[in-house]
């Protein structure tokens, strides 16, 4: 599976944004690969009518209806039509643990699964605790880079946070820096059940071309 984060490109924003989800879904059925777009909050709702595919929000916030402005609520994008979020992702960060419990309390209250990133083992190990969907290791210093692929660089912490990961029985996902078929199959093979992109595909002057070729990985 590929997780594809829009982030606030131009590229992944507003009609552009339904525009690319048309791409990603051509795509994921044309090779029978799990893609999930992970949109804005504002694009949410319009994507999701004009597509067949699984769509999660980039973020919601731990607060409840009321005096909270600003915040994103669970209930708002779920109603939207997003089935799941990501949680404490590198750009993101949640200041603590506690907020981190809190906010994927609130996604499983309502029932969207969860993606909650680790920058490391250590922080990998207190996220399982958590129970979510879906755990993802991402070095923040890979994400964006356009030379050097976590798959490359730390290939014995991807299989250390697989281990953990099959010990507490949730998938990881793995991120930063994968932008090819040979990242996406070196992070499968240690273990992962999937990647997690951005840029790499968001603004590529060809992004069909690109995710075409990240499917090759799964291959």
């Amino acid at each position: 599976m590929i997780f594809i984060n829009f982030k606030t490109y131009q590229e992944g924003s507003g009609e552009k944004a339904i525009d690319l989800v048309k791409i990603i879904e051509a795509v994921s059925e044309e090779t029978q690969i799990k893609i999930i777009p992970v949109v804005q909050a504002t694009d949410i709702k319009e994507v999701v009518i004009g597509s067949k595919l699984e769509i999660w929000a980039q973020n919601v916030d731990p607060d409840k209806y009321g005096a909270h402005t600003g915040a994103v609520l669970p209930e708002a994008v779920l109603e939207d039509g997003a089935l799941g979020t990501f949680i404490n992702h590198s750009e993101k960060k949640l200041e603590n643990f506690d907020d981190l419990e809190a906010v994927t309390k609130r996604a499983k209250d309502v029932n969207l699964k969860s993606l909650i990133f680790a920058s490391d083992v250590a922080e990998l190990v207190k996220i399982l605790s958590l129970k979510p969907t879906y755990a993802a290791y991402e070095p923040p210093e890979l994400i964006g880079s356009k030379t050097t692929s976590v798959s490359d660089s730390k290939p014995e912490i991807i299989a250390k946070a697989v281990s953990l990961s099959k010990e507490a029985g949730i998938p990881l996902v793995v991120g930063a820096g994968v932008s090819s078929a040979k990242d996406v199959k070196k992070c499968v093979e240690l273990g992962a059940v999937g990647v997690a992109v951005a840029s790499d595909v968001v603004a590529a002057k060809d992004p069909k071309k690109e995710l075409l070729d990240l499917t090759e990985g799964f291959k």
